[in-house]
């Protein structure tokens, strides 16, 4: 299953509750109850992964887990975290989502009405990061085109973040597995929309999973490009479920180069847990990137 799959099928598996009455017990198998974390790294996970367990109790679990952030929420939902002493690390934008992006110029009006509109209410809320996507491509689209577009329609929303503090992020997607034909699916095509805009209210989304796909070199692409990467996200390889010794990536090495390059942002667990309890599999992923 994808994100979009995953979201779609939410509603229907919060309405069973089924992992509402989870006990402690369940919740600390194969793990310790209360993880002593380091606090080199930030950590967050994404909430999509955890659809099924209402987000007030998956905010009373992450703090138990040492987490500082659930993301990818909207506005509606922030204040679950923030009331808990909690953030959320990089909230939603457009309702357009992921293959409706700014490299059509014909969405460019809705895609700036919404972030327009949710720049100053995440700034109230000290949401510091908000998403946003390229959008896929279309026949006869070529990357510079691409670029171009993108940057045209994202220049009053980059300014008016500026003014409020706020970074828009766009998130590097694989086209090979998950998001056919999705445009932002090279770290060197996204730098070079950021070089474009000039802006430090304008960074990248690396996620590792599917950067692994795309093009690998993960630790010698994060180090030399470090300074367009605002914000991180992990998936197994393949498969994209938990980051341990199943998957082919040493997260350990990966997440040691990223505190390397001075990085002070987020780490987000974005895999599909496999468990029967997917609170023990996030419990791993947070330990496993600890270092």
């Amino acid at each position: 299953m994808n994100r979009r799959e995953l979201i779609a099928g939410a509603a229907v598996s919060m309405a069973t509750g089924a992992i509402g009455l989870m006990s402690c017990n369940e919740v600390q198998e194969g793990v310790p109850h209360r993880q002593s974390l380091k606090g080199k790294v930030n950590h967050s996970a994404c909430r999509w992964c955890y659809a099924d367990i209402p987000l007030e109790q998956l905010a009373e679990h992450a703090q138990d887990i040492g987490l500082q952030s659930i993301e990818l929420l909207g506005p509606d939902e922030w204040k679950v975290m923030t009331s808990r002493g909690l953030t959320c690390a990089i909230s939603n934008g457009s309702p357009l989502g992921i293959t409706k992006g700014f490299n059509d110029r014909s969405l460019h009006a809705e895609l700036q009405q919404d972030l327009l509109s949710i720049i100053p209410k995440a700034a109230d809320q000290g949401i510091q990061q908000v998403i946003c996507f390229s959008g896929n491509s279309r026949p006869g689209l070529t990357a510079e085109q691409g670029i171009e577009n993108c940057a045209v329609g994202l220049e009053p929303v980059v300014k008016l973040a500026e003014r409020y503090n706020v970074k828009i992020v766009m998130e590097l997607l694989n086209s090979k597995v998950d998001h056919a034909h999705y445009q932002c699916d090279r770290t060197e095509w996204g730098v070079q929309l950021a070089e474009k805009l000039g802006s430090t209210s304008f960074g990248l989304l690396y996620d590792i999973y599917h950067m692994q796909i795309m093009e690998g070199d993960v630790i010698a692409t994060i180090t030399k490009y470090n300074d367009y990467i605002s914000h991180y996200h992990t998936g197994g390889v393949p498969g994209r479920n938990e980051i341990n010794q199943s998957q082919e990536l040493n997260y350990a090495a990966i997440i040691k180069s990223i505190v390397a390059t001075g990085y002070d942002g987020y780490v987000a667990q974005e895999f599909i847990p496999t468990r029967k309890n997917p609170l023990v599999s996030l419990r791993e992923g947070v330990a496993i990137c600890d270092v």
